[in-house]
């Protein structure tokens, strides 16, 4: 922590103060010592660059958080999300066949039985998947 710190050219109270708050990430040692890896400095000289631009360390935070996103992370995200999506709209045909197929009574009781909630997520996931 002093080597980062002195590195940086910031204190060591301030790496400590950026770990606890989740800003910098440290492995431990057997000994319980902090390791910073050497994208850690640059971490730090970003963190110290928004700080003068008067940004909060939540804002911060979040920005790190973006800044560390990869696109690989992004793309399988997205596929996650296309797949629940595809998952859902065959599940939206079965319950809209059912419905389909169903009598007065059977129509009556599920228009009961179903939350507004759930009529407007199904409305929605109707819009997205047309």
């Amino acid at each position: 922590m002093g080597e980062l710190a002195e590195l940086a050219n910031v204190t060591k109270r301030t790496v400590d103060y950026y770990t606890t708050k989740g800003l910098l990430k440290a492995s431990r040692s057997d000994s319980n010592y902090r390791f910073y890896d050497k994208a850690a400095i640059d971490q730090l000289g970003f963190i110290e660059e928004c700080k003068k631009n008067g940004l909060s360390l939540e804002e911060i935070k979040q920005l790190l958080i973006c800044r560390d996103l990869k696109e690989t992370d992004i793309t399988t995200a997205s596929r996650e999300l296309e797949e629940k999506l595809k998952e859902l709209n065959t599940d939206l045909g079965t319950i809209l066949s059912m419905l389909e197929n169903a009598d007065g009574n059977s129509k009556l009781h599920l228009k009961k039985t179903i939350s507004r909630e759930s009529l407007s997520l199904i409305q929605t996931l109707l819009l997205l998947l047309v």
